[in-house]
């Protein structure tokens, strides 16, 4: 396999430096992409560049993961209007650790020559005094250089201007590859268009420092058809860690995409070939309508991500919720299951001791609930079939609910037409 012919059929090519493919086409040659400890987890804005590694070492290459222990300390300025928040040496640590373990999932760190080596840059930077950086680092990049980064350009002349901090950015990131080329012969960085700057800084500082050469690739920035941002929903971020984002509402984020962003993120976010992606388009073109595409891009990136059996969990979560479901499965998940299954849906809290005795399901809506404001449209509605209780459809406005009927001796789950839940927890 072609590592840069994948990257372009793939539309994940944006740039690379020249000699690089020359460079590839020798042998195993080892490359890194560096990421930031901000958080505990990685999100979906993280995975082009997983995928970058993914593809990296399915072509024979050496994919080594930096995480910026040090680097997360500063803040990298590319592509923010405002500094962010510094963090902790705990809090950063822990990060690391967290974002270690997921990269598990994703790369073979067994497989020999070319497996996965996984480096924090906090081990070299620990014992690097300010005065040794700034004399065997600093002096070989002019602050003109620095100056003429568009990442530096855009902040000095916003209105919130740019720190020391985040100027030397590019220094500490640069530093960062004259020691991973020195010390692990690493050739090449690879990351997001908007890391061309600090990534030829550090070619620079490997030409200018080492007498050597080194070389990059960036990808792609993921952008929305729709012109907004790749990753974010109502409720935030996006995650990798289930205890974050479920598995569910990661399957339904993908499941949820528009034709024209699957087309592009499944070439991008899968591992099917050029012919399979084709032939899925083909069945998905002629009945877009059963989102074909959609449904092959949601199902392999879960599996990757997390499991088959967060998958299958997934998918009978969906069909519960949106098609023909059994309660049985409702009463299979934990208390913390459900309540993630039901995130987002109106919530109702009421007493053990109020269902012990049959309540009216006027009533239980009205004057328990308030699902509906009056009681003659709550019997409106039930009359007219557009009621369910745990899955049965209830036509008879007399009908009552007592605490046999809570699921795990704990939930009700209301249906109002077809798509509207609300869940009663009986506490």
């Amino acid at each position: 396999m072609n590592f840069v012919e994948e990257l372009r059929w793939r539309g994940m090519l944006h740039d690379i430096m020249p000699g690089t493919e020359d460079l590839l086409n020798k042998g195993m040659i080892a490359g890194y992409i560096g990421f930031d400890p901000t958080a505990d987890s990685l999100h979906i804005g993280h995975l082009t560049q997983i995928m970058t590694l993914i593809h990296y070492q399915r072509a024979g290459h050496k994919p080594v993961i930096l995480v910026g222990g040090a680097t997360g300390m500063v803040g990298d300025p590319s592509g923010k209007s405002a500094e962010r928040n510094l963090l902790s040496e705990e809090i950063l640590q822990n990060n690391v650790s967290c974002i270690e373990k997921q990269f598990s999932k994703f790369l073979d760190f067994n497989s020999g020559t070319n497996s996965a080596e996984m480096v924090n840059n906090y081990d070299w930077f620990k014992n690097f005094s300010f005065l040794d950086f700034i004399r065997d680092v600093g002096k070989h990049i002019t602050v003109n250089y620095m100056m003429a980064k568009d990442s530096v350009k855009k902040r000095i002349e916003g209105e919130t201007g740019m720190s020391f901090t985040e100027f030397t950015y590019q220094l500490v990131q640069g530093y960062d590859f004259y020691y991973l080329w020195k010390e692990k012969n690493c050739q090449i960085q690879m990351g997001g268009s908007d890391q061309w700057g600090n990534i030829v800084t550090g070619t620079e500082l490997v030409r200018r420092k080492g007498g050597g050469t080194a070389f990059a690739i960036t990808t792609q920035l993921i952008k929305k058809a729709d012109g907004t941002k790749f990753g974010k929903t109502e409720s935030g971020a996006v995650w990798l860690d289930p205890a974050k984002t479920s598995p569910y509402k990661f399957y339904q984020f993908w499941l949820n995409t528009s034709d024209e962003d699957a087309k592009s993120w499944i070439r991008i976010f899968t591992l099917q070939s050029q012919i399979e992606i084709e032939s899925i388009e083909k069945v998905h073109d002629a009945a877009p309508h059963l989102r074909v595409l959609q449904k092959a891009l949601a199902q392999e990136i879960t599996v990757r991500t997390h499991s088959e059996a967060a998958l299958e969990l997934a998918l009978k979560t969906s069909d519960f919720l949106f098609g023909n479901g059994s309660l049985e499965f409702l009463q299979s998940l934990s208390g913390a299951e459900v309540m993630d299954m039901f995130d987002g849906v109106p919530k109702f809290n009421i007493s053990k001791n109020e269902l012990s005795a049959e309540v009216n399901i006027a009533d239980l809506l009205v004057d328990k609930t308030q699902i509906f404001p009056s009681k003659g449209e709550a019997r409106k509605m039930i009359t007219g079939g557009g009621i369910s209780i745990n899955k049965q459809k209830i036509s008879d406005p007399l009908y009552s609910v007592s605490s046999n009927d809570l699921i795990n001796g704990s939930y009700l789950v209301v249906q109002k037409g077809k798509k509207n839940y609300f869940l009663i927890i009986a506490q």
